[in-house]
């Protein structure tokens, strides 16, 4: 272990116990943030038990726009005093690379978070727990005097385990610390990561159960499902793409802080009114995504759902609102993706809405998070699908990657020519 102080053994031995903490640590955030957002949402819609859409539909209209209504105004007020008396939230990439994270604000972001998702805010979950896994880790580090390189890999580490925990997905934790966060698949990594998504599953299982996190019905892999996934990939990566832009753009265009106090309950309340009449808008995207791969149709019904589901999280996130996407991007590929396999159902043997449903969310979240492999990963393990949706899933990620790639390389282009010409012309 190189990187870690020297000592021999000792040094070893202490980024192991330094593993086994955050592991224990993300874990227990994990299990906080699932007790957390259960409570709030059983108090807000009024039901004890079951899926949050099920408590969502029975919820009267009125109940619907008032929680969002309550979330903005919490969500509103919270951030702009968090933006204009505490210290800057820093988020989990710069914290791998090296910037302190200030606990009181990341502490007061992570409740934010948990408030207006468990109230319905079109946004995803888990970012909250990727943070108190990172800055658990960071602390950990700090206390183990571990070497700036190690305490990097370790907060990764932390941040992939805490989305591991509250999602069960040990190997999509650690796919995402490694692929996105790390960009790196060193021992060293490939140790901390792997540990510490493990144990933080384990420990989460206090309140996150050990199951998958949609039920999907068992598919046979065809010609013509492997057929349909070279096909509707690229596709999928090209909507995926649009969506990565469009939360992007939403982000960077936010109003001043001042402002958010108006525009977060203005963005808050009009989702209330969208789910009025379509209540699986509503949350981090969990409800939808399982609506599509249990949809037999309408396709019509589908696409408005995608397109509904995208909006309501761009302005989220534009009014100000703090938080995720992996989950929002699940949701709007599998209804995409659902709607893609209606037509082709009975021309294409083993092509059902289901399959199309799980390849879809995979393509989709491959492009809009640029990372395949977490995305191919992530999909199986939420889905708790065999060894046979691999090899679909994997075909249908690699043609949206290719489109993420051709798009983003053409853009480039065309962002080069552009200033070249404003040079020439100055």
């Amino acid at each position: 272990m190189g990187d870690v102080r020297p000592g021999g053994r000792r040094s070893i031995w202490t980024l192991l116990a330094a593993i086994v903490a955050v592991g224990v640590a993300a874990g227990l955030a994990g299990a906080l943030v699932a007790i957390a957002l259960k409570a709030v949402e059983h108090l807000a819609y009024g039901y004890s038990s079951g899926p949050f859409l099920v408590g969502a539909e029975h919820a009267p209209a009125v109940v619907r726009v008032a929680a969002l209504g309550i979330a903005g105004l919490l969500g509103g007020v919270g951030w702009w005093a968090l933006r204009r008396f505490g210290r800057p939230v820093v988020a989990v990439e710069d914290a791998v690379e090296g910037s302190p994270m200030p606990a009181s604000s990341t502490l007061g972001t992570v409740a934010l978070q948990i408030g207006v998702v468990g109230l319905g805010a079109s946004i995803g979950r888990e970012l909250a727990p990727r943070l108190l896994g990172a800055l658990a880790a960071e602390r950990i580090a700090r206390v183990g005097r571990l070497a700036p390189g190690t305490r990097r890999v370790l907060i990764a580490a932390g941040a992939g385990a805490g989305l591991a925990a509250v999602y069960n997905v040990p190997l999509g934790g650690t796919l995402f610390a490694l692929e996105i966060l790390l960009a790196e698949f060193t021992p060293e990594a490939l140790l901390a990561t792997l540990g510490t998504s493990a144990i933080a599953t384990v420990v989460a299982r206090i309140a996150v159960p050990a199951t998958s996190l949609y039920a999907v019905p068992r598919v046979e892999v065809t010609p013509g499902w492997l057929l349909f996934a070279l096909i509707a990939g690229p596709v999928l990566g090209l909507a995926g793409t649009g969506f990565d832009a469009m939360t992007r753009h939403a982000r960077r265009w936010r109003p001043r802080p001042r402002l958010q106090l108006i525009a977060m309950p203005v963005a808050f309340l009009l989702v209330g009114g969208l789910a009025v009449a379509q209540p699986s808008v509503l949350g981090n995207g969990k409800a939808l995504a399982q609506l599509s791969i249990d949809s037999a149709g309408p396709l019509e019904l589908l696409l408005l759902l995608a397109v509904l589901k995208a909006l309501a999280t761009a302005a989220t996130i534009f009014s100000g609102a703090d938080g995720g996407t992996l989950t929002p991007s699940v949701s709007i590929g599998a209804a995409l993706g659902a709607a893609a396999a209606l037509p082709v159902v009975h021309l294409l043997p083993g092509v059902s809405v289901a399959a199309g449903a799980v390849m879809g969310a995979a393509a989709f979240l491959a492009a809009a998070m640029e990372a395949p492999l977490t995305a191919a990963v992530l999909l199986i393990e939420f889905t708790g699908s065999d060894a046979q949706v691999v090899l679909p899933v994997l075909l249908a990620v690699a043609g949206a990657t290719v489109v993420r790639r051709l798009v983003r390389r053409r853009f480039a282009a065309r962002t080069r020519s552009t200033d070249a010409a404003g040079v020439d012309g100055g």
